[in-house]
């Protein structure tokens, strides 16, 4: 079996300027992304596995370069503040065919500001991509905080509303909802090719729990110094292997 994974990331940012790179406990943000990826691939032996970042900065792909990773230069207009992310895994997808002649079967896409995965997580996503014929794209889900059915609002017409009109008195009774940790995605190769166009929700899709280790999007400063608190007390546990694999990286 052939698998993609991909890292895609770019240089700019209007929340965090060049937070793929930034040092994260000391190290750059990607070589945790790079390190799960490089995991994946040792303990799965009986798959061909390759791996490609994706970027438009020079510093990400001369970063990347140093290890055994393709690196693909993003088109511009690919790598707008609003380009959606779905049609640069499917460019990496294409590049990546092209350059190496060969197929893939599934494109597994790892988000360089998630550091927190262990190996296990990325198998189970392979897993149940397998397991389930019927999708285009299983992806990476935790147990969300808030709940629309319960204790969410919106503004809706100047008027403060609940978003989903419900009688429910107690958390426990509204339906289990789930946040998307953007860290894990595991493509069908013909469904990133032919059914998805700029979004992952686009087709048919599943989930699978990873541990709610409290992830935050990394979009300012404030979210990076508390992503590097959590993650300094989880390195020390069970996301240890990760964090040696990191330090020994050259």
């Amino acid at each position: 079996m052939n698998i993609l994974i991909t890292i895609c990331g770019r240089g700019g940012s209007k929340g965090l300027k060049n937070k793929n790179i930034r040092e994260f406990l000391g190290k750059p943000l990607i070589k945790y992304t790079l390190a799960a990826a490089f995991l994946f691939k040792e303990r799965n032996p009986s798959y061909d596995i390759d791996i490609c970042v994706n970027s438009d900065s020079s510093q990400i792909l001369e970063l990347a370069g140093r290890y055994d990773v393709t690196c693909i230069k993003r088109p511009e207009e690919l790598a707008r503040d609003t380009s959606p992310k779905v049609p640069v895994i499917r460019h990496s997808l294409i590049y990546m065919e092209k350059k190496l002649n060969k197929q893939y079967d599934y494109v597994i896409d790892l988000d360089i500001t998630a550091p927190l995965r262990k190996v296990t997580d990325i198998e189970t996503a392979l897993k149940k991509a397998i397991e389930n014929k019927g999708v285009d794209v299983v992806y990476s889900v935790v147990p969300a905080r808030r709940n629309p059915y319960f204790n969410m609002v919106e503004n809706r017409d100047g008027k403060m509303q609940k978003i989903i009109n419900t009688n429910f008195v107690a958390r426990q009774q509204a339906p289990k909802v789930y946040d998307e940790n953007a860290s894990i995605y595991c493509y069908r190769r013909n469904s990133l090719l032919n059914n998805l166009d700029q979004s992952p929700l686009d087709g048919s899709f599943d989930i699978f729990l990873m541990k709610d280790t409290a992830i935050l999007d990394i979009d300012s400063e404030e979210d990076f110094i508390l992503m590097e608190i959590l993650a300094d007390y989880f390195f020390k546990g069970e996301f240890k292997e990760l964090y040696d694999y990191v330090n020994n990286m050259n």
